[in-house]
């Protein structure tokens, strides 16, 4: 009889133990959403990508500007994405170049949302099929990818732009890849 309740004991003071370290890995810095890229060091992947708007093809071009560039991926369907569109707006006005990758997303939705909530993109590239998301690894929306003037990935971040991950982590990086070019 003490063997049944001592085996639920046993697990359940496991779970409590494993709870506590992974908090304790979290306060010291361990940040889940600061996820690593296989891609960092290497140039944007390219394929299958078409203009959400004009439905055209597009090139590897569209990241080789001579100065350094987000790309955003986000959707509609991403109440995350809803909340950090408003930033991007304002990152835009400042002259912060913003690459969209509308991800597993209806093209229509998409057009709407960026019409009645301005469009912070200068390109949108459409991937309702999320083929340019699977290259990039993409857990999930939105992520940002910083990239240099040749289109090469230098940091990926998984989470909601907003004004402390700009200025304290995206920023910082940006401005020396602008200062490089």
């Amino acid at each position: 009889m003490n063997k049944k309740l001592f085996l639920p004991l046993i697990i359940f003071l496991g779970l409590v133990i494993a709870f506590v370290v992974q908090l304790q890995r979290n306060a010291q810095g361990d940040d889940p959403k600061a996820l690593e890229s296989a891609l960092v060091g290497k140039p944007m992947p390219h394929r299958h990508m078409t203009d959400l708007f004009e439905n055209k093809p597009l090139g590897s071009e569209i990241f080789q500007q001579g100065k350094p560039i987000l790309v955003n991926v986000w959707a509609t369907w991403c109440p995350t994405c809803y909340a950090e569109h408003q930033y991007l707006n304002e990152l835009a006005k400042q002259n912060v170049t913003i690459i969209g990758i509308n991800y597993k997303d209806q093209s229509d939705k998409a057009i709407k949302w960026l019409k009645d909530l301005n469009n912070p993109y200068q390109i949108v590239i459409n991937d309702e099929k999320g083929a340019l998301g699977l290259d990039l690894g993409v857990y999930g929306a939105p992520e940002t990818f910083v990239l240099d003037g040749n289109g090469v990935i230098h940091y990926r971040y998984a989470g909601d732009v907003n004004e402390k991950v700009w200025t304290q982590t995206l920023k910082p990086l940006y401005d020396k890849l602008a200062g490089e070019n």
